[in-house]
C-alpha cells in the first residue's frame, strides 16, 4: 500500500498480516481525493475514517494535511498494525480507536466536516449508515458524507443524496449538509 499525494507521497505501508478486506484502490482513491480537492480545502478539516481497515484513505487525508482524522476500527490486530503505520510515518493528527462503528456512532458527539465509511460490503446494516450518521448530525455545515459500496445498494432517496460515482466494483455514494 502506498500514500498517493501530499506530505508522505509515495510512502508505503503494510497492512496487518492476512488482511482479508478490500482496500480501496489507488485509482479509486486517486480520483476521490480530486473531487474532495474540488470541493474543499483540507488544511484545518477534521474527518473520520469509519471502518478504516488498511487505513489507506485515513492516511491519505493526513498527507494532505488536515487537521486531525479519527480512524475507527473493531478488529484488534488490524487496530494494532493501523497505530504501528501511524506511529512510523510519524502522522501526529491522526487517532486511531478500536471501536465498533455502530456503538461508536450512538455515542459520539464529536463532529467532521468530511465522513469516509467503507464498510464490508456483505456487513449486515450498510443500507441505514448513512441515515444513522445524517439523524445523529455528525457532520458540520456544508460537510460531506462519502459511503463506499456495491453496485447493489441505492440511496437516491436519501434528501442529502448528490451523486454516485463508480469504479470498477467500488462505488463512493456522496451526500452533503447545508
Amino acid at each position: 500500500m502506498r500514500i498517493i499525494s501530499g506530505s508522505h507521497k509515495g510512502r508505503q505501508f503494510n497492512p496487518p498480516n492476512g488482511f482479508k478486506s478490500r482496500p480501496t484502490t489507488d485509482l479509486a482513491r486517486e480520483s476521490l481525493f480530486n473531487i474532495l480537492s474540488n470541493s474543499y480545502q483540507l488544511d484545518g478539516l477534521t474527518v473520520f475514517d469509519l471502518f478504516s481497515g488498511s487505513g489507506s484513505v485515513g492516511f491519505e487525508f493526513a498527507s494532505r494535511g488536515v487537521e486531525k482524522v479519527i480512524c475507527i476500527e473493531k478488529s484488534f490486530p488490524v487496530y494494532k498494525q493501523l497505530v504501528k503505520n501511524a506511529k512510523e510515518m510519524g502522522f501526529t493528527n491522526v487517532e486511531i480507536l478500536i471501536k465498533d462503528v455502530f456503538r461508536w456512532i450512538e455515542k459520539n458527539d464529536v463532529k467532521a466536516d468530511i465522513i469516509f465509511a467503507d464498510p464490508p460490503f456483505e456487513l449486515k446494516g450498510v443500507i441505514e449508515l448513512p441515515h444513522l450518521i445524517l439523524d445523529k448530525k455528525l457532520l458540520n455545515s456544508g460537510g460531506c458524507l462519502i459511503l463506499e459500496h456495491s453496485s447493489s445498494l441505492n440511496f437516491e432517496e436519501i434528501k442529502e443524496y448528490s451523486y454516485t460515482k463508480k469504479y470498477g466494483a467500488v462505488h463512493f455514494s456522496f451526500f452533503f449538509v447545508d
